[in-house]
Protein backbone atom coordinates (compact mmCIF):
# COMPACT_ATOMS: atom_id res chain seq x y z
CA UNK A 1 0.00 0.00 0.00
CA UNK A 2 2.92 2.13 -0.55
CA UNK A 3 4.72 2.96 -3.67
CA UNK A 4 5.21 5.93 -5.56
CA UNK A 5 4.98 8.10 -8.85
CA UNK A 6 8.29 9.75 -9.06
CA UNK A 7 9.82 12.43 -11.49
CA UNK A 8 13.40 11.39 -12.06
CA UNK A 9 16.33 12.67 -9.77
CA UNK A 10 18.88 12.38 -12.39
CA UNK A 11 22.13 11.20 -10.66
CA UNK A 12 22.03 9.09 -7.21
CA UNK A 13 19.43 7.53 -6.36
CA UNK A 14 16.01 8.33 -7.09
CA UNK A 15 13.21 8.42 -4.69
CA UNK A 16 11.06 5.68 -6.48
CA UNK A 17 14.57 3.49 -6.49
CA UNK A 18 14.28 4.31 -3.00
CA UNK A 19 10.79 3.08 -2.77
CA UNK A 20 10.99 0.26 -4.59
CA UNK A 21 14.04 -1.28 -2.81
CA UNK A 22 12.61 -0.42 0.60
CA UNK A 23 9.38 -2.15 -0.29
CA UNK A 24 11.16 -4.91 -2.27
CA UNK A 25 12.46 -6.14 1.44
CA UNK A 26 9.06 -5.72 3.14
CA UNK A 27 6.84 -7.68 1.14
CA UNK A 28 7.36 -11.23 2.41
CA UNK A 29 6.75 -9.72 6.17
CA UNK A 30 4.35 -6.70 5.27
CA UNK A 31 1.40 -8.47 6.20
CA UNK A 32 2.29 -10.37 9.43
CA UNK A 33 4.05 -7.63 10.42
CA UNK A 34 0.79 -4.75 10.24
CA UNK A 35 -1.53 -7.54 10.30
CA UNK A 36 -3.82 -5.69 13.06
CA UNK A 37 -3.17 -2.84 11.12
CA UNK A 38 -4.31 -3.62 8.07
CA UNK A 39 -7.72 -5.21 9.42
CA UNK A 40 -8.47 -1.97 11.02
CA UNK A 41 -7.88 -0.34 7.68
CA UNK A 42 -10.10 -2.94 6.02
CA UNK A 43 -12.87 -2.59 8.54
CA UNK A 44 -12.85 1.57 8.15
CA UNK A 45 -12.51 1.59 3.85
CA UNK A 46 -15.74 -0.75 4.42
CA UNK A 47 -17.64 1.91 7.04
CA UNK A 48 -16.86 4.52 4.20
CA UNK A 49 -18.48 2.97 1.52
CA UNK A 50 -21.18 5.61 1.35
CA UNK A 51 -19.23 7.96 1.69
CA UNK A 52 -17.01 6.52 -1.46
CA UNK A 53 -20.42 6.82 -3.45
CA UNK A 54 -20.00 3.99 -5.80
CA UNK A 55 -22.94 2.21 -7.05
CA UNK A 56 -21.45 -0.81 -5.44
CA UNK A 57 -22.52 -4.66 -6.39
CA UNK A 58 -24.03 -5.48 -3.26
CA UNK A 59 -26.38 -2.74 -4.14
CA UNK A 60 -27.89 -5.46 -6.73
CA UNK A 61 -26.89 -8.49 -5.53
CA UNK A 62 -29.70 -10.47 -5.10
CA UNK A 63 -32.18 -9.08 -6.41
CA UNK A 64 -34.73 -10.14 -9.25
CA UNK A 65 -36.09 -8.35 -12.04
CA UNK A 66 -33.84 -5.41 -12.41
CA UNK A 67 -32.17 -7.31 -15.63
CA UNK A 68 -28.54 -7.46 -13.81
CA UNK A 69 -27.82 -9.75 -11.21
CA UNK A 70 -30.07 -12.58 -11.61
CA UNK A 71 -31.65 -12.18 -14.71
CA UNK A 72 -30.69 -15.14 -17.48
CA UNK A 73 -29.42 -13.76 -20.11
CA UNK A 74 -29.15 -10.00 -18.83
CA UNK A 75 -25.49 -8.06 -18.78
CA UNK A 76 -23.90 -8.59 -15.22
CA UNK A 77 -23.22 -4.92 -13.76
CA UNK A 78 -19.43 -4.22 -13.00
CA UNK A 79 -17.63 -2.29 -10.92
CA UNK A 80 -13.87 -1.96 -11.50
CA UNK A 81 -11.01 -1.11 -8.89
CA UNK A 82 -7.88 0.65 -10.14
CA UNK A 83 -5.55 0.16 -6.83
CA UNK A 84 -2.57 2.24 -7.27
CA UNK A 85 0.88 1.85 -5.17
CA UNK A 86 -1.51 -1.44 -4.08
CA UNK A 87 1.19 -3.25 -1.97
CA UNK A 88 -0.17 -6.56 -0.79
CA UNK A 89 -3.54 -5.19 -1.49
CA UNK A 90 -5.17 -3.46 1.48
CA UNK A 91 -7.59 -1.25 -0.76
CA UNK A 92 -8.73 -4.12 -3.12
CA UNK A 93 -9.32 -6.80 0.11
CA UNK A 94 -11.74 -4.63 1.53
CA UNK A 95 -13.68 -3.62 -1.56
CA UNK A 96 -13.35 -7.10 -3.41
CA UNK A 97 -16.90 -7.74 -1.97
CA UNK A 98 -18.63 -4.92 -3.52
CA UNK A 99 -16.34 -5.09 -6.78
CA UNK A 100 -16.53 -7.36 -9.81
CA UNK A 101 -12.58 -6.59 -11.05
CA UNK A 102 -9.81 -5.42 -8.65
CA UNK A 103 -6.91 -4.13 -10.82
CA UNK A 104 -3.43 -3.70 -8.59
CA UNK A 105 -0.20 -1.39 -9.62
CA UNK A 106 2.71 -0.78 -7.71
CA UNK A 107 6.24 -0.13 -8.47
CA UNK A 108 7.88 -2.93 -6.49
CA UNK A 109 7.13 -6.19 -8.02
CA UNK A 110 7.47 -8.44 -5.05
CA UNK A 111 4.81 -6.62 -3.57
CA UNK A 112 2.92 -7.26 -6.50
CA UNK A 113 3.77 -11.13 -6.29
CA UNK A 114 2.69 -10.93 -3.01
CA UNK A 115 -0.56 -9.52 -3.89
CA UNK A 116 -1.18 -12.02 -6.22
CA UNK A 117 -0.44 -15.07 -4.19
CA UNK A 118 -3.17 -13.74 -1.76
CA UNK A 119 -5.82 -13.46 -4.28
CA UNK A 120 -4.83 -17.14 -5.87
CA UNK A 121 -4.53 -18.00 -2.18
CA UNK A 122 -8.60 -16.91 -1.81
CA UNK A 123 -9.63 -18.65 -4.91
CA UNK A 124 -10.14 -15.44 -6.72
CA UNK A 125 -9.05 -15.49 -10.52
CA UNK A 126 -6.62 -13.55 -12.54
CA UNK A 127 -9.62 -11.28 -13.88
CA UNK A 128 -11.35 -11.03 -10.41
CA UNK A 129 -8.35 -9.74 -8.81
CA UNK A 130 -4.30 -9.50 -10.06
CA UNK A 131 -1.43 -6.42 -9.46
CA UNK A 132 1.25 -5.85 -11.98
CA UNK A 133 4.49 -4.24 -11.35
CA UNK A 134 4.88 -0.68 -13.12
CA UNK A 135 4.99 2.99 -12.73
CA UNK A 136 1.87 4.96 -14.34
CA UNK A 137 2.95 8.70 -13.25
CA UNK A 138 6.72 8.72 -15.24
CA UNK A 139 6.33 12.20 -15.94
CA UNK A 140 8.47 11.32 -19.45
CA UNK A 141 5.88 8.68 -19.74
CA UNK A 142 2.25 9.88 -19.94
CA UNK A 143 1.05 6.55 -21.61
CA UNK A 144 2.96 3.54 -20.55
CA UNK A 145 2.63 0.93 -23.37
CA UNK A 146 2.63 -1.81 -20.77
CA UNK A 147 -0.66 -0.09 -19.41
CA UNK A 148 -1.96 0.95 -22.95
CA UNK A 149 -4.61 -1.75 -23.41
CA UNK A 150 -8.66 -1.12 -22.67
CA UNK A 151 -8.48 -2.73 -19.34
CA UNK A 152 -6.59 -0.59 -17.70
CA UNK A 153 -8.96 2.24 -18.24
CA UNK A 154 -12.33 3.19 -17.32
CA UNK A 155 -12.53 2.42 -14.05
CA UNK A 156 -15.33 3.01 -11.84
CA UNK A 157 -13.17 4.11 -9.01
CA UNK A 158 -9.22 4.59 -8.62
CA UNK A 159 -7.80 4.23 -5.17
CA UNK A 160 -4.31 4.88 -3.38
CA UNK A 161 -4.24 3.63 0.30
CA UNK A 162 -1.51 5.17 1.81
CA UNK A 163 0.76 6.10 -1.01
CA UNK A 164 0.08 9.25 -1.59
CA UNK A 165 2.96 10.34 1.07
CA UNK A 166 5.90 8.57 -0.81
CA UNK A 167 5.05 10.40 -4.13
CA UNK A 168 7.30 12.83 -5.58
CA UNK A 169 4.14 14.55 -7.15
CA UNK A 170 0.45 13.74 -5.71
CA UNK A 171 -1.04 16.25 -8.49
CA UNK A 172 0.49 14.48 -11.08
CA UNK A 173 -0.81 10.73 -9.70
CA UNK A 174 -4.01 12.15 -9.82
CA UNK A 175 -4.29 13.73 -12.91
CA UNK A 176 -3.10 10.03 -14.32
CA UNK A 177 -5.52 8.28 -11.91
CA UNK A 178 -8.32 10.27 -13.06
CA UNK A 179 -7.62 9.59 -16.73
CA UNK A 180 -7.90 5.82 -16.37
CA UNK A 181 -11.27 6.37 -14.78
CA UNK A 182 -14.77 6.04 -16.57
CA UNK A 183 -16.94 9.62 -16.71
CA UNK A 184 -18.52 9.79 -13.70
CA UNK A 185 -15.96 7.47 -11.66
CA UNK A 186 -14.46 8.12 -8.51
CA UNK A 187 -11.04 8.25 -6.73
CA UNK A 188 -10.42 7.68 -3.29
CA UNK A 189 -7.51 8.40 -1.37
CA UNK A 190 -6.27 7.41 2.23
CA UNK A 191 -3.59 8.71 3.92
CA UNK A 192 -2.30 11.22 6.55
CA UNK A 193 -3.19 14.44 7.59
CA UNK A 194 -0.41 16.93 8.08
CA UNK A 195 2.49 15.80 10.13
CA UNK A 196 5.85 16.53 11.71
CA UNK A 197 8.98 15.07 9.74
CA UNK A 198 9.42 11.43 10.96
CA UNK A 199 12.24 10.39 13.12
CA UNK A 200 15.29 9.99 11.00
CA UNK A 201 15.70 6.84 12.38
CA UNK A 202 12.96 4.98 10.84
CA UNK A 203 13.50 3.01 8.02
CA UNK A 204 10.86 3.93 5.95
CA UNK A 205 12.15 7.97 6.08
CA UNK A 206 13.59 7.74 2.90
CA UNK A 207 11.06 6.85 1.25
CA UNK A 208 8.57 9.57 2.10
CA UNK A 209 8.15 12.70 0.59
CA UNK A 210 5.32 14.62 2.09
CA UNK A 211 4.44 14.91 5.25
CA UNK A 212 0.96 14.59 5.07
CA UNK A 213 -1.71 16.68 3.34
CA UNK A 214 -4.09 19.95 4.96
CA UNK A 215 -7.86 19.52 3.31
CA UNK A 216 -6.95 22.67 1.44
CA UNK A 217 -3.66 20.86 -0.43
CA UNK A 218 -6.02 17.41 -1.38
CA UNK A 219 -9.14 19.64 -2.40
CA UNK A 220 -6.54 21.39 -5.04
CA UNK A 221 -5.06 18.05 -6.01
CA UNK A 222 -8.77 16.80 -6.81
CA UNK A 223 -9.74 19.85 -8.64
CA UNK A 224 -6.67 20.23 -10.61
CA UNK A 225 -7.28 16.34 -11.76
CA UNK A 226 -10.84 16.85 -12.37
CA UNK A 227 -12.04 14.54 -10.20
CA UNK A 228 -13.09 17.76 -7.83
CA UNK A 229 -16.98 17.03 -8.50
CA UNK A 230 -18.42 16.36 -5.19
CA UNK A 231 -15.55 16.65 -3.41
CA UNK A 232 -15.49 16.01 0.46
CA UNK A 233 -12.17 14.65 2.65
CA UNK A 234 -13.29 12.91 6.21
CA UNK A 235 -11.93 11.43 9.37
CA UNK A 236 -11.00 7.90 9.49
CA UNK A 237 -11.05 6.07 12.90
CA UNK A 238 -7.44 4.06 12.55
CA UNK A 239 -5.16 6.04 14.09
CA UNK A 240 -0.91 4.91 13.23
CA UNK A 241 0.81 4.89 16.10
CA UNK A 242 4.82 4.68 15.56
CA UNK A 243 7.31 4.11 18.42
CA UNK A 244 10.63 6.84 18.57
CA UNK A 245 13.98 5.74 19.41
CA UNK A 246 13.81 7.30 22.99
CA UNK A 247 10.67 4.87 23.59
CA UNK A 248 8.11 8.23 23.02
CA UNK A 249 5.19 7.10 20.77
CA UNK A 250 3.60 9.20 17.70
CA UNK A 251 -0.03 9.32 16.85
CA UNK A 252 -1.06 10.11 13.09
CA UNK A 253 -4.36 10.66 11.60
CA UNK A 254 -5.35 9.25 8.86
CA UNK A 255 -8.28 10.98 6.36
CA UNK A 256 -10.18 9.62 3.34
CA UNK A 257 -11.04 11.86 0.07
CA UNK A 258 -12.89 11.07 -2.67
CA UNK A 259 -14.15 13.49 -6.07
CA UNK A 260 -15.99 12.56 -9.05
CA UNK A 261 -14.54 12.78 -12.42
CA UNK A 262 -17.24 15.31 -14.22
Amino acid sequence: MATPCEHHHGAGTSASEQNKEFFNKEAAHYDTKHEKTINKLIEEIRAKLDFIGVDWVEDDEDTEGNGEKTNEGAQEKTVRLLDYACGTGVVSRALAPYTTQCVGIDLSENMATAYNARAENQGLTHSEMHAYQGNLCDPEDPNPQAFASPEFSNFDVAAVGLGFHHFDDPALAAKRLAGRLKTGGVLVILDFFSHDKPDPSHPATNTITHHGFSEEQVRRIFEDAGVGKDFAMGDVGAVFHFSREDGSEVRRKLFIARGTKA
